[in-house]
């Protein structure tokens, strides 16, 4: 059986021909305020999730906590909560205990949301998280 010579390309000609695709198609996946195209994964990471990162909510069930147990939270605790729910997220904990002051919060990082509170006259219990940040 004679194959003719030359009849398919060579790895070395098929390797040029996509290694301008390749080259193009990275520039654009390049995500949106990134640096370069060789950035490392951590820094591409730390910056898509400062950028999701937005407000705590409560949820209903801390919302009634905070309002039974008579907790009024200062505008530097609020902060202080938010920046512990940013590191909690960044170390990536899902479910995270907050500690402010004498106060303690469950934020689930992932939805950005205090699901309970409790202050300093409780029984300190928790269970279900998997990280805690003291502020």
């Amino acid at each position: 059986m004679n194959i003719p010579m030359n009849q398919f390309p060579s790895i070395e000609q098929m390797t040029e021909k996509i290694k301008p695709a390749s080259r193009a198609n990275a520039s654009e996946r390049i995500a949106p305020g990134s640096k370069t195209p060789h950035a490392p994964f951590s820094e591409i990471l730390k910056e898509k999730q400062a950028a999701e990162i937005g407000e705590l909510t409560f949820s209903k069930h801390a919302n009634e906590r905070l309002a039974s147990r008579n907790i009024d939270l200062t505008e530097d605790q609020y902060k202080r909560l938010e920046t512990g729910a940013r590191k909690a997220g960044e170390k990536g904990i899902v479910e995270s205990l907050v500690m402010v002051d004498n106060l303690a919060f469950i934020v689930n990082v992932r939805s950005n949301t205090v699901i309970t509170a409790v202050n300093q006259g409780e029984e300190r219990v928790f269970t279900n998280i998997d990280g805690a940040v003291i502020i």
